[in-house]
């Protein structure tokens, strides 16, 4: 049976969300779902589930994607920490959506380690990085349906998903045929992520980030080092450039970046922060995104470094 809203209430929740700061604060405590196919390849459909605030009649939303992590063999969009991950960001007035990708790396002997080889891990990453620009385009094509902003897409992701969203960040404009003209992402969260080449990150294609990473990260490194810690000549061996080094770029290019270290952690920073650090990714989104700060920020959580094992160098020196 269809559910009755009495125009009172719908009244009383406008004026509600009015009153409050949208991006900032709680606007809504009910929030909906849909699940929709935004590509078929290969035989499979790709889906999404879009998260949208209850009771908000804003037209042109600011938009968070998410990229969930399983280093391309496994993983799903809608397990219980991103459901709610994804539901709290649609109450402080995001339309929020989580992707499926193809996983490429699903059953393949060598899964995505030192056995996979170089090669092989590249083309996983412009698989990944194709599905997100189909599901980006998805979603500018319904914008009237959903009440997004195409100009205020912000992308974020996890450990395999954080390595497909920083590879899909840092492009030039793209042209999606709008008035509103070129469309970069707005920002970019990766948790635990890296990129082969910072070459990518220049004037035209730098964005604000929030880069979230464990020193002691043993499959993606923190700075610089082979993927995976795999040993020269080794099929996997392949050289990434993770939070630290992609901080460092920004840095010269004078674009906003929050870089978030967690002294001693592993890879566990791909997840942690959905669940911990929910107030640094709202604060990100507001200031750097919504209201454009300028000025970046360097957050250093204690805890001991193994310099040897994983890094030569003492990044947590304050």
């Amino acid at each position: 049976m269809k559910r009755v809203i009495p125009l009172f209430l719908i009244l009383l929740y406008t004026i509600t969300i009015t009153a409050q700061e949208r991006y900032q604060e709680l606007i809504t405590d009910e929030v909906s779902v849909q699940t929709l196919t935004y590509a078929s390849k290969d035989g499979e459909n790709l889906d999404l589930d879009i998260y949208l605030p209850e009771y908000d009649a804003e037209t042109q939303r600011a938009t968070i994607i998410y990229v969930h992590g399983g280093g391309f063999r496994v993983g799903q969009r809608d397990s219980e920490d991103i459901q709610k991950f994804c539901s709290e960001l649609a109450k402080y007035g995001y339309v929020t959506a989580s992707i499926s990708y193809r996983l490429t790396r699903k059953d393949k002997e060598g899964g995505f380690g030192c056995e996979c080889p170089a090669e092989e891990k590249i083309n996983t990453f412009y698989a990944a990085v194709e599905d997100l620009q189909d599901a980006t385009f998805f979603l500018i094509q319904n914008r009237l349906e959903f009440g997004i902003d195409p100009q205020k897409i912000i992308i974020a992701g996890s450990s395999a998903g954080a390595e497909t969203v920083l590879n899909t960040a840092y492009q030039p404009p793209y042209c999606y045929g709008l008035d509103s003209g070129p469309v970069s992402y707005a920002g970019v969260i990766g948790m635990a992520g890296a990129i082969p080449d910072t070459t990518v990150i220049y004037d035209e294609s730098a964005i604000p980030s929030l880069l979230f990473h464990g020193t002691d990260d043993n499959l993606v490194p923190y700075a610089t080092a082979p993927h995976h810690y795999c040993k020269k000549g080794s099929p996997g061996y392949l050289v990434l450039h993770g939070s630290y080094t992609i901080a460092q770029k920004l840095d010269q290019l004078e674009v906003p970046y929050w870089l978030h270290t967690s002294c001693g952690a592993g890879h566990e920073m791909a997840n942690k922060p959905m669940k911990e650090y929910l107030d640094v990714i709202t604060d990100f989104c507001y200031n750097y995104v919504i209201k454009g700060e300028t000025e970046s920020r360097k957050t250093i959580v204690e805890g001991k470094q193994d310099i040897a094992k994983y890094q030569p160098y003492n990044f947590c020196e304050k």
